[in-house]
């Protein structure tokens, strides 16, 4: 591939993540944020977690542009109840605590596991996007793609740390957060929904 051919793909592919991960980048600042504030999720597993599930979404991709019909487009809305239901959960938890005289935790996930989970289902609708674009790029070009797109996922996660990082934030978060958290999640189950379709 020519010099000139290279720098387009990439080019292409940051404007490609930038364009389908805006949304990722709130995740991970609320992720960065409960990390600080409780201790959970712990930094390593934000980064393993978000690797990993991006990982995911590309195999996914990478299959479904080469004929296999992992799942199907139409039910990439069902992904939207991860965070949805993340949310209502720990709102409940919050009103329960809140009944009994004492405060919930504001750590949305806890674990790799919820990492992940979050992650795959924040981004599966991109699968939409990323299906077309690698079943008409050429070996070459796709090896070029998912490279820059790992490495955008590495700045993603520091750039979330560095918001996360201020201190109002983080004392914010430790008297508002068991309340604030369960609602980003609440409207991220929501946006999902609205991206893939599903309220129209």
């Amino acid at each position: 591939m020519p010099a000139g051919g290279i720098f387009a793909v990439v080019l292409t592919a940051a404007v490609l993540f930038a364009a389908t991960n805006v949304d990722d980048i709130v995740v991970l600042t609320v992720l960065s944020i409960s990390s600080r504030a409780t201790g959970q999720p712990r930094p390593w597993q934000i980064w393993a977690g978000q690797y990993a599930g991006f990982t995911v979404l590309i195999g996914a991709s990478l299959a479904a542009a080469a004929g296999l019909a992992l799942v199907p487009l139409h039910w990439l809305w069902l992904l939207g109840l991860v965070p949805l239901g993340l949310g209502l959960y720990k709102l409940a938890a919050a009103i329960r605590a809140h009944r009994s005289g004492q405060q919930a935790s504001p750590a949305a996930v806890t674990g790799l596991a919820g990492v992940i989970g979050l992650t795959v289902a924040n981004g599966g609708d991109n699968l939409s996007v990323y299906i077309p674009v690698f079943r008409t790029s050429s070996a070459a070009e796709i090896a070029v793609i998912i490279t820059v797109f790992l490495a955008a996922v590495g700045l993603y996660c520091p750039a979330s740390i560095r918001l996360a990082g201020h201190r109002a934030v983080i004392q914010a978060v430790q008297r508002w957060g068991e309340w604030v958290v369960p609602f980003v999640f609440i409207l991220i189950g929501f946006y999902i929904f609205f991206k893939t379709g599903a309220l129209s």
